[in-house]
């Protein structure tokens, strides 16, 4: 331990602590704009410097570790000196800072707009002079950016290292510095996997996703049409924050309100998709086990890991499960089997989906996502942030509303649909179901696999069933993705089945999910949290833990698909992929 004292005030704290971290434990809040835990630590803003005995000049609290020769010394975090550098840090970053504040999609929640109104920053003009000249790159199909926005803290940088993609960086030098893809490329002419990562650590409106809302409230306004709309398990996990809700609030109940509210003709679940996933995915994997099908069987859920192994592990397309995802799933059962039950024209319905993901905007247009054959299975994909921005636009007061419900017989999910929103939580669903048809149908089939939960990067285990031993593994961020793949590769771990989530977490961490400062997102573990809303729906579900189990699912393959498996489940469920040219 190390004794140091903070505005006077002294206290001891663990050796190797940085100053910001240890000042936390004692309750004195520094503030950081640069800083994201364990990724990026580089001490470039210096927002978070603070005045230090024996020190020379400010000292950046982000970076600095304490140890023994910090003994007795004091730590001043509001002095007059601190305060008034880091208000010039703030007006030198506002100088070149595209100020249109109110028209910005962060407004009220960017975190440099804060700081500068914690700091008293009333002179945004003080050092005005030369801007750079900055282009919107809106090539994507799910983000934009807009560098007159960005202050270079390099947090988004941080993130896509973080992910192993590394599609963007530090162009030019000095002033010109522009963070930008090599070569200028456009982003969408890069191996991006549209995960979204880079979005959720910015601090300003540089970064966002490209915003569909306006498609849906133009579709909701046309009487012509049938607007009906799915939200994915995470969103119901984080969409509360929005509307000031402490992190890990279940909203699942206002949210259905609120999407009725909104106006659409019928508001469905993707739990349903996850059954419908759960079905297909663990009769493919029984297949492939008993028929000496490729193994490792790998999920293919999210659709950012599933563009980051076209262009990376192309290779091991044939060991991806050929299900589609849940959102996909449910949009094609949406204009077939619902269609045809409501008598209604598939061609007069726009299918909107609600997910915690941008690569989900990606995906709707990918090929192979026609189960009906004329349509595509899904219209418009939002993030949750695009619809808490919905809802406000509504003016609806969501922390008032009452609980809803969703339609059916497309909005009703097993206990094992929820939790597809965590990491393992598809892995534990699958087990659920093949497990069970492995015993002989055993209604006592295991139900919890909690050897797969957890927000660790990498997890294996392994159940038996029936005399036949699964090997499961499981990884979550595109970084443990890689590490557990070339494991597989080499030898050194054995699997039948592979869950793997783009985002670190899995999608309770989305890229479309909402923002977290990082004055809570450094201290607060998010994914936990959220996590933790989806177990506990899980385990408080009445009808069905299990996807075999849910009504639902019996009355759709009874009345339209027959069985897992069958020729009109591929038809609709079922997908291929093609390798991608685009490299690092």
């Amino acid at each position: 331990m190390v004794n140091i004292k903070f505005n006077g005030k002294e206290c001891a704290v663990a050796e190797g602590l940085t100053i910001v971290e240890a000042a936390r434990e004692n309750g004195v809040n520094i503030p950081t704009l640069c800083w994201l835990k364990d990724m990026n630590e580089i001490g470039a803003c210096r927002i978070c410097v603070v005045e230090m005995d024996g020190a020379r000049s400010l000292v950046a609290s982000c970076v600095y570790k304490l140890s023994k020769f910090d003994e007795g010394k004091n730590i001043l975090t509001q002095s007059p000196t601190v305060l008034e550098s880091r208000k010039t840090t703030l007006q030198l970053m506002l100088s070149d800072h595209n100020r249109k504040c109110l028209s910005c999609v962060m407004s009220g929640g960017c975190e440099l707009q804060t700081l500068c109104r914690e700091a008293g920053v009333d002179d945004e003009n003080r050092f005005e002079g030369e801007t750079k000249d900055c282009d919107t790159d809106n090539s994507a199909a799910h983000m934009y950016r807009d560098n007159s926005k960005c202050i270079n803290c390099r947090r988004c940088v941080a993130a896509c290292e973080h992910q192993r993609v590394g599609v963007i960086g530090a162009n030019e030098r000095g002033f010109r510095t522009e963070i930008t893809c090599a070569f200028d490329m456009p982003l969408a002419e890069t191996a991006c996997v549209s995960c979204g990562q880079c979005i959720n650590v910015c601090p300003t409106g540089a970064l966002s996703e490209k915003d569909d809302t306006g498609k849906v409230w133009e579709a909701l306004n046309d009487p012509e049409k049938v607007v009906v709309v799915q939200t994915a398990p995470a969103v119901r996990a984080a969409l509360g924050e929005a509307f000031g809700l402490p992190v890990g609030t279940c909203v699942e109940g206002k949210m259905a309100t609120a999407l009725r509210k909104l106006g659409f003709d019928a508001v469905f679940d993707t739990n349903f998709g996850a059954d419908l996933t759960i079905m297909e995915e663990s009769n493919e994997l029984i297949g492939r086990i008993k028929n000496n099908g490729v193994l490792p069987m790998i999920t293919s859920c999210s659709p950012g890991w599933i563009r980051y192994c076209e262009a990376y592990y192309p290779e091991l397309l044939p060991n991806l499960s050929s299900c589609k995802s849940p959102q996909q799933m449910n949009g094609a059962i949406t204009k077939t089997y619902w269609a045809e039950k409501m008598n209604v024209d598939p061609a007069k319905i726009v299918s909107v989906s609600v997910m915690p993901c941008t690569a989900k905007k990606f995906e709707i247009s990918r090929r192979n996502q026609s189960g009906q054959g004329t349509y595509p299975d899904l219209d418009i994909s939002i993030t949750t942030r695009e619809l808490a921005r919905m809802i406000d636009k509504a003016r609806i007061r969501f922390a008032d509303l009452p609980d809803g419900g969703f339609d059916s017989p497309l909005g009703n999910g097993s206990g094992a649909a929820v939790i597809f929103g965590a990491t393992g939580g598809v892995m534990e669903a699958a087990l659920r179901t093949a497990v069970w048809k492995l015993t002989g149908e055993d209604a006592d089939s295991p139900i919890e696999f909690k050897e797969v939960r957890g927000v660790k990067g990498v997890k294996t285990a392994a159940c038996k069933a029936n005399g036949v031993e699964i090997n499961v593994a499981v990884a979550s961020g595109l970084d443990n993705a890689r590490t557990l793949i070339e494991k597989v590769k080499s030898g050194e771990i054995k699997a039948h089945f592979i869950e793997i989530m783009a985002c670190p977490g899995g999608c309770v961490n989305g890229g479309g999910q909402i923002r977290v400062p990082s004055q809570i997102r450094n201290f607060t573990d998010i994914r936990a949290e959220r996590a933790g809303v989806l177990y506990r729906l899980d385990e408080n579900n009445k009808v069905a833990r299990k996807s075999h189990e849910s009504p639902d699912i019996k009355q759709v393959y009874g009345e339209f698909l027959s069985e897992p498996g069958s020729h009109k489940a591929h038809e609709l469920l079922h997908t291929s992929y093609k390798a991608s040219n685009l490299r690092k």
